[in-house]
Order: structure tokens, then C-alpha cells, then sequence
């Protein structure tokens, strides 16, 4: 499937149970940032488990387009020969980042501190996404950008010629930023300081430690103080990619309310950091295991068993935990569907400015469904049915957006009649043997 291509209509039908296991792509946040980083390291970095969804191939064409060295074996391992830290060259041409918000951010950053000019482009869904939230603090630095109105793509950054150091406190909790700001920061001289009030997923600064920064990140009363000291040489590293909890978050899922199910996803990282979302279903009353717990490469990883849960409760989810899983509460509010009573979710405005407006989409398309939803600016309320009360039978507008149309196929998994949505092409850009693996399972999706 393609993002960028002809509308693919899907459809989602009742089944039954879901048996098996999920073997679901690697870790998108750890895919962008190992060929990020091993372009930025002096020497051959190895990876395997990298996601070959098309936003990660959009930024390994990237890093060619910077002067990286980037290769794939027939077996699926990837070399990345880096340039060094401040060594990118200037591209040929416009880089097109596809549908990613991570791989733009990221390279913004990565190529700010260098006396270079670059010009961004990406898909309609991209091109509607605020860039002003990346571009405000890397013009600390000393880089200039041109943009459409609203600080949108196509957006030309001109490359600082000599960057200076600068102390950051980020306005809202965005990894995203965190991280455009200290790859900022790696050709900058001296210490590059960034302040989180509200902690956000760290694979940055544990992968950056990794490839030999010298970072420490204290938690303080002004919040999480992350500091990075300039101009280091990266040492090239062998990553092997854990499996990606936000696309693990599909099949545990639909596990979770498809009757009968017992599914397995195995080698799932559990960074505390991006484990909201298990943790909000547990709360809930799901059975949801963790097994073989263990650690690799720095991260803890599991198997994740779940099991059919017919007796699911609503629950306030805490807003202090939206940061660790600001990217599974579409998928939730199905779940929240089929539970008992409401589920609250607040402290989340950060939705509205995704790849759509995942609020107002997963809102919209549930109301279609039969689910009664409340909505504000960063809050919503799903008034869950029970088990077995979902109408489902409509037709939902996907937004351009993986996640979206992925959480809408979960959900015509259990209505009483399917749910559709009017394209699902973009499920490429992030999990493209979604619908193999889910058929596989025991799902019945349909092209329509």
C-alpha cells in the first residue's frame, strides 16, 4: 500500500476469535533515529529489526541525500556509513519526508548547525503540520527558515554558519522538539541544554549516550534537565531494532475485545516512556500479560500475551501519562467502546495536531458507529457500550492517517456490522503488513 498513491477503501468485518502470534514491525522512534544518528557517526553503523515502512524509508533517503552512505542486504540488514557529526552536504534536491512528522523534525534538527541549505516537503497531511514548534528554537542556534504561512511545508532551513549553545525549555512535552533540538546541539559548541516539565519518550538520549554523546539527564523542580555537551565523534554502533509498542498497541487490541482471543507479540519494547497505553489497559481490567521480560540494547523488552477481556471498565486515564502514549489513544477509544461507563482523556491538545486531528476524527467516525463521544480542545470522553453493544455499519474518513485507519479496523473486528474506512493506503507509512498479520490472526479485512 501506499500513502502517497490511489485511495484504497477498506472494510473490517465481525470475526472470530484471534489466535496466534504478532510479529509486528521494529520500533519507528528507534528506525528514524538509528539512521539519523549512524549518519551522523564516524564509520559503519549495522541495524536490523528496522521498520521498512515508507517514513523510514523516506529518511534513509534522506540521510543519501545528506551524503550518508545507505545500504540494505537481500536479508534485511541495513548499513549506514556516516559523515560525522557537521559533516552533512548541501542536497541536490527538495528532501521529501513522505508523511513523517519524526523524520522531518529530526533532520531539521540534525542539519541546522551545519552551513548548509535544505528544502522540506511531505505529503498533504504533512504539509498541513505546525513546523514553527522545531523551527522557533533551532533559529537559536543561528538558522534561518522560509515556509508557507503557519509555518508550514515546503519550508527551506538555511544551516547555522556558527552555531551557538543554547538552554531550551520546551512548551509543550514533544519528543519530537526535545530531539530536533539536541541533534541541534551535536554541532554546536559547548553545552546545549534542554528543560522538559513534562518528561517525554527518551530513545534521543539513551541512543545518543550509545553512540558515545556526552549527555546527562537530571530530573529537577523546573523539570527534566537534559544537557549535551557539543561537537563529540559519534562511534558507530550495531542496533538490533526492538518491536514497535505502537503498532504491538493493534493486535493487543483487538485481542482485548474480539471474543475468544489469545495473541502473543513478542519482543515488544517497554520503555517506560512508551508503555502508556498497557499500563491505561490494565487499568481498565485487561488481560494483559508481560513475558520473558528482559533487556536489550538498553531498553527493557517483553512478550505481550492478551486475552479476550468481556469486562473492561472506563477509567480517567491520568493526564500525566498522555506523553507515553500520546500516539495509542485512538486505538484506546475503541477499546473505551466496547468497556463499561466513561473513559476519560484529558491533557491530550497535542492530538489535534498530528497527522490529522486524531480527536476530531476518531470522534467523528465513533459517533458514525453508534458510540457517544464529548469533545474539547485537549480533552475527550468516550461513553463505552459493553461488550457486544457496538452497532459499528459506517463508513469512516481516515484523514490521511495510519493510525485513524488502523484503530477504525480494530474496531469493525467486534460491531455488529462492519466498519469501514474511505482509504486505507496510508497504513503503509508505519505497518505495511498490517493487514497480512491481522489476516493471519484470524481477521477478516477486506479491500473494497
Amino acid at each position: 500500500m501506499s500513502g502517497h498513491g490511489t485511495p484504497i477503501p477498506m472494510s473490517s468485518h465481525k470475526c472470530g476469535p484471534l489466535k496466534g502470534e504478532a510479529h509486528v514491525p521494529g520500533d519507528k522512534s528507534i528506525s528514524h533515529r538509528s539512521l539519523i544518528f549512524g549518519a551522523m557517526a564516524v564509520g559503519e553503523t549495522v541495524i536490523t529489526g528496522l521498520l521498512e515502512g515508507e517514513d523510514v524509508l523516506d529518511t534513509a533517503k534522506a540521510m543519501q541525500a545528506f551524503g550518508a552512505e545507505v545500504n540494505r542486504d537481500e536479508d534485511g540488514t541495513w548499513h549506514v556509513h556516516g559523515v560525522g557529526v557537521g559533516g552533512f552536504a548541501e542536497p541536490d534536491n527538495v528532501i521529501d519526508c513522505g508523511n513523517s512528522g519524526t523524520g522531518v523534525r529530526l533532520i531539521m534538527g540534525a542539519m541546522a548547525t551545519t552551513n548548509i541549505t535544505a528544502t522540506f516537503t511531505g505529503d498533504a497531511s504533512l504539509n498541513s503540520r505546525p513546523m514553527a514548534r522545531v523551527t522557533d528554537p533551532i533559529a537559536l542556534f543561528g538558522a534561518t527558515s522560509v515556509g508557507r504561512s503557519g509555518g508550514r511545508l515546503p519550508m527551506t532551513i538555511v544551516g547555522a554558519a556558527d552555531p551557538v549553545p543554547v538552554r531550551y525549555t520546551t512548551p509543550m512535552p514533544s519528543a519530537q522538539v526535545k530531539s530536533a533540538v539536541l541533534l541541534a546541539g551535536l554541532n554546536a559548541p559547548g553545552e546545549t541544554v534542554v528543560i522538559e516539565k513534562e518528561a517525554t519518550r527518551d530513545h534521543t538520549e539513551r541512543m545518543l549516550a550509545g553512540f558515545g554523546a556526552d549527555i546527562t539527564s537530571v530530573d529537577t523542580e523546573e523539570g527534566r534537565v537534559i544537557t549535551l555537551k557539543g561537537r563529540p565523534e559519534l562511534k558507530p554502533q550495531t542496533i538490533v531494532v526492538p518491536r514497535d509498542p505502537s503498532s504491538a498497541a493493534f493486535p493487543v487490541c483487538a485481542a482485548l475485545i474480539v471474543e475468544g482471543s489469545d495473541v502473543l507479540v513478542p519482543n515488544i519494547g517497554l520503555n517506560p516512556t512508551r508503555a502508556g497505553l498497557f499500563e491505561t489497559l490494565r487499568d481498565m481490567g485487561a488481560d494483559l500479560t508481560y513475558e520473558n521480560l528482559r533487556e536489550e540494547g538498553g531498553e527493557p523488552v517483553a512478550d505481550l500475551r492478551a486475552k479476550f477481556s468481556p469486562n473492561l471498565k472506563g477509567i480517567e486515564v491520568p493526564p500525566a501519562r498522555a506523553a507515553s502514549m500520546i500516539d495509542e489513544y485512538p486505538v484506546l477509544s475503541v477499546v473505551a467502546s466496547f468497556a463499561e461507563g466513561d473513559t476519560v482523556m484529558r491533557g491530550v491538545k497535542e492530538l489535534r495536531v498530528k497527522e490529522s486531528d486524531r480527536i476530531g476524527a476518531m470522534a467523528s467516525g465513533l459517533r458514525l458507529n453508534g458510540v457517544e463521544v464529548e469533545d474539547g480542545d485537549d480533552w475527550w470522553i468516550v461513553k463505552g457500550r459493553g461488550h457486544g453493544n457496538v452497532p459499528g455499519g459506517a463508513t469512516c474518513v481516515s484523514h490521511l492517517d495510519h493510525r485513524i485507519a488502523m484503530s477504525f479496523m480494530v474496531m469493525g473486528m467486534a460491531t455488529e456490522a462492519p466498519v469501514s474506512v474511505d482509504d486505507g493506503s496510508p497504513i503503509a507509512t508505519s505497518f505495511p503488513i498490517f493487514e497480512d498479520l491481522m489476516g493471519g490472526l484470524g481477521a477478516d479485512l477486506r479491500r473494497d
